[in-house]
């Protein structure tokens, strides 16, 4: 069965190129389109679309308020189309499973590109688990576990995470409570350019660690958090003066720039058994390989499991290899590298 979908934007002209475009796919069928929020709440109801595609940016009520009402109200996938990086960020907080960056100009490569992007991740969504965000609540172990955290830290470890479709929140949950006297962490999370600044942004503000954007050469320390830049690879390097990373432009690896192969093959050789892994919800194997290679260097690896995953992908490639040393779910993951760390020393 094709997958059902209600396109929203106050656009005639991009709902009806989305219409038209969309529609040449197979496995997709638009089933209406709506203007605004108050018209795509009564079409969702009415319709009951397997996936909707929303442009945040809406008359009357903002994609972002309405996205906090749906999801608690009529929870259903939905996938955000915007060209600002704050207002798609915003969108994932309030439920959203994936996002699209409209393209930045009007040429027909750009055009191509991003309704291939849409529909690849249209279909992806149709099979991902929507949260209902009035039933979110706090991790209660994390808090408990934060009494006792506070050892001294061992500089030479590091943290790798790697994630994709519904990682933004899920590193969040795995990040946040981490003490300052946690050992650097590196990230890679598949977003474009401009949204992992502001996404670093956002880290940094929720976090009990210091967070960025990585640049070429910054180090990997204690309380830190390095977040690898849109278009760029990022690469754990060593020194006499400890762990540092190594950013650059490169082809895509798995169909990502950033890609998180490229980061945990570069910590299995850089760090081996001082590393820990983690790989969480995504589509496809990016990361799968390469957190094969940690384990097999002595990392101790995490994987989130298939309940609380968006998409049971990435992870499920790991754990086929045998890469994963334990699974978690999700809001379990960060209270083991609390008690990890703490019960070794490190923090």
């Amino acid at each position: 069965m094709p997958v059902r979908v209600l396109a929203v934007d106050d656009s005639v002209l991009f709902r009806t190129k989305l219409q038209l475009t969309l529609s040449k796919d197979p496995d997709i069928k638009i089933v209406g389109t709506a203007v605004d929020a108050d018209d795509a709440l009564r079409k969702i109801l009415e319709l009951k679309p397997d996936v909707v595609t929303l442009d945040v940016e809406l008359p009357k009520m903002s994609g972002i308020e309405f996205m906090k009402t749906l999801m608690k109200q009529h929870p259903v996938a939905v996938v955000v189309v915007s060209s600002l990086p704050m207002n798609a960020i915003d969108a994932m907080s309030a439920g959203a499973v994936d996002f699209v960056k409209k393209p930045a100009d009007g040429s027909v490569g750009s055009v191509n590109a991003f309704f291939d992007e849409l529909a690849e991740k249209v279909k992806v969504a149709a099979g991902a688990k929507v949260r209902n965000t009035a039933l979110a609540g706090p991790s209660t172990l994390s808090v408990r576990l934060m009494g006792n955290a506070s050892l001294a830290p061992d500089k030479a470890d590091v943290i790798a995470i790697g994630a994709s479709t519904g990682g933004t929140e899920a590193i969040i949950e795995v990040v946040k409570n981490l003490p300052p006297t946690t050992p650097g962490v590196v990230i890679v999370q598949h977003m474009p350019a401009g949204f992992t600044t502001m996404y670093a942004q956002r880290l940094d503000k929720i976090c009990k660690m210091s967070a960025k954007e990585a640049a070429d050469g910054d180090r990997v320390e204690q309380g830190q958090i390095l977040l690898a830049a849109g278009e760029y690879h990022m690469t754990l390097k060593k020194d006499e003066k400890g762990y540092y990373v190594h950013c650059a432009r490169g082809e895509k690896v798995n169909g990502h720039c950033p890609s998180v192969d490229v980061l945990f093959d570069s910590v299995a050789q850089t760090a081996g058994k001082k590393a820990v892994g983690v790989i969480l919800t995504g589509m496809g194997a990016d990361g799968a390989k390469g957190l094969a290679k940690m384990h097999a260097l002595g990392s101790y690896t995490i994987g989130q499991d298939k309940d609380t995953c968006v998409v049971y992908g990435m992870p499920m490639e790991a754990y086929k290899l045998g890469a994963v040393t334990r699974q978690f779910p999700l809001d379990q993951i960060g209270d083991e590298l609390i008690y990890y760390y703490t019960k070794k020393g490190k923090i």
